[in-house]
C-alpha cells in the first residue's frame, strides 16, 4: 500500500517510522511545511527511497488536494485540527481512506454518507486519547449485560524525576493545544446525575479526584470533555449509569496552578488588545512557556490509558480494568506520547489499507476497530494492554 502522512511533527515522525518498518507499506509520501527539516530527518533515520518528501502548505487546500491525489491508499492527517475537514473532503473526493488522531468534527459527520457511497473509510479519533482508550472502552462494554459505571483516563506527563519545573509537566504535543484543552466544557455523570462543567470549571476542586497507580504513584484527575457522547455512541441507557467520566491525569498540584490562571482569565478564548495589537492569550502563554518545558535527551515521559467499566455480567456485579502504561523509548528517542499516537495512527492506516477494517463511511474506534488484532499490533510495538476482571463491591 501507499500511505500519505500530512504533518511530520512529533507524532508524525513516529507514524513515519512505523510505516517504514512495515512490510505491508510499499511507499510513504511524507509532507510537511518545513521541507528542509523533513528531508534532514528522513536522511538521519536512513529511510532511503521508500519515503518521498514533499512540501505541504496546509493553508492552501489545493496543496492538500495535490498530495491526496498522488495515488495513495490511505492518508494519515496529523496536521493541526483546523485542517481536518479539508483533508477528509479531499480523501473522499479521491477515494482515499483517512485516519487522524483528533476528535470528530461536524464536517466529518457531514461527509459520512458520501464517504460510504464512494467506498471510503474515515477513521478519526485514532491516536492515544482519543484512540486507544476508545478501542478498550468498546471491548470492555461489550463484556457486560448492563453497564452501570464507566471511568476512563488518558494522560501524558513526565516521570517523577523529570517533573522538575513549577508545573511538573513537559511538552510532548503542541503546548498551545494543551492550553486549549484546559479551557473547554465537559459533561459527566456523578451519582446518577448529569453534571455540566463550564469551560472555566474543569479545575474546580469538586471535579477533581486522586488515583493511585502501581509503579507510578498518586496522581490527580480532572475532566476531559464530554463523556456522555460516547455512551450515546455505544447505545448505553443513561438511566442505568451511576458514574460516567473521561479524565486527564497529572501530578498533584497541577490543577490548582491552572485554576489560578483560569480565574485570572489567561486562558479565555477571546483575544486581548495590547497597544493596538490583538493577542491570543493562549498562543502568547504557549510561546513564553513552551521553550522551558522541554525534555532532556535522558528524560522520559509516561502515557497512561486506563478504562474501568462496571456493571452486571451473568447476573453478578463485576468490574473490568484495561490499562496501558508506556514510557519513552530512549533508544529511538520517541516519547511515549509519540508512540501511542503515531504508532496507533499508523496501525489504523495499515488496517484500512490491507482491508482488515472493512466498514466504510465515518468509523469510530469504539465500535469499528476489533480489540484483539489492534492489541496484537500494539504489543508488537512494545505497547502492552493489561486487563483484569474482578468482583464489584
Amino acid at each position: 500500500m501507499r500511505v500519505l502522512v500530512l504533518g511530520v511533527g512529533m507524532q508524525g515522525k513516529a507514524a513515519l517510522y512505523d510505516l517504514v518498518r512495515s512490510d505491508r507499506v510499499r511507499e510513504v509520501i511524507a509532507a510537511d511545511r518545513d521541507l528542509d527539516a523533513l528531508r534532514a530527518h528522513v536522511a538521519s533515520r536512513g529511510y532511503g527511497p521508500k519515503v518521498q518528501c514533499e512540501p505541504c502548505d496546509a493553508e492552501n487546500p489545493a496543496e492538500i488536494d495535490r498530495l491526496v491525489a498522488r495515488g495513495v491508499d490511505v492518508v494519515i492527517d496529523l496536521l493541526p485540527t483546523r485542517f481536518s475537514d479539508a483533508v477528509a473532503e479531499s480523501a473522499v473526493r479521491h477515494g482515499v481512506h483517512f485516519v487522524n488522531a483528533s476528535y470528530v468534527t461536524p464536517g466529518l459527520k457531514a461527509l459520512s454518507h458520501e464517504a460510504k457511497a464512494r467506498g471510503v473509510a474515515l477513521l478519526p479519533e485514532f491516536g492515544m486519547d482519543p484512540g486507544i482508550d476508545l478501542v478498550l472502552l468498546g471491548e470492555a462494554v461489550r463484556q457486560f449485560d448492563v453497564v452501570q459505571e464507566i471511568i476512563t483516563y488518558g494522560a501524558g506527563f513526565p516521570e517523577a524525576q523529570a517533573a522538575n519545573n513549577p508545573i511538573q509537566y513537559k511538552v510532548t504535543w503542541t503546548f498551545e493545544g494543551v492550553l486549549r484543552s484546559y479551557y473547554r466544557a465537559g459533561r459527566i455523570i456523578r451519582d446518577g446525575r448529569v453534571v455540566e462543567i463550564r469551560e472555566d470549571e474543569m479545575f474546580c476542586p469538586e471535579h477533581l479526584h486522586e488515583l493511585e497507580i502501581e509503579g507510578i504513584g498518586k496522581l490527580e484527575a480532572f475532566p476531559n470533555g464530554d463523556a456522555i457522547k460516547y455512551a450515546d455512541l455505544l447505545g448505553i441507557d443513561l438511566s442505568h449509569l451511576r458514574n460516567l467520566g473521561r479524565y486527564v491525569l497529572r501530578w498533584p498540584g497541577h490543577a490548582a496552578f491552572w485554576k489560578r490562571l483560569v480565574d485570572l482569565h489567561l486562558l479565555d478564548a477571546e483575544p486581548v488588545t495590547v497597544d493596538g495589537v490583538t493577542v491570543d492569550r493562549r498562543r502568547f502563554l504557549a510561546a513564553i512557556m513552551e521553550p522551558h518545558l522541554q525534555y532532556r535527551d535522558d528524560e522520559r515521559d509516561i502515557v497512561v490509558v486506563r478504562v474501568q467499566v462496571a456493571g452486571l455480567k451473568g447476573g453478578r456485579r463485576k468490574r473490568v480494568l484495561y490499562q496501558v502504561i508506556d514510557r519513552r523509548d530512549l533508544e529511538t528517542g520517541f516519547m511515549a506520547m509519540n508512540r501511542t499516537v503515531g504508532f496507533t495512527a499508523s496501525i489504523g492506516a495499515q488496517m484500512l489499507g490491507s482491508g482488515e477494517l472493512a466498514a466504510r463511511g465515518l468509523l469510530s474506534p469504539v465500535k469499528d476497530v476489533p480489540y484483539e488484532p489492534f492489541a496484537r499490533e500494539l504489543r508488537a510495538r512494545g505497547i502492552v494492554v493489561t486487563s483484569e476482571l474482578s468482583d464489584w463491591e
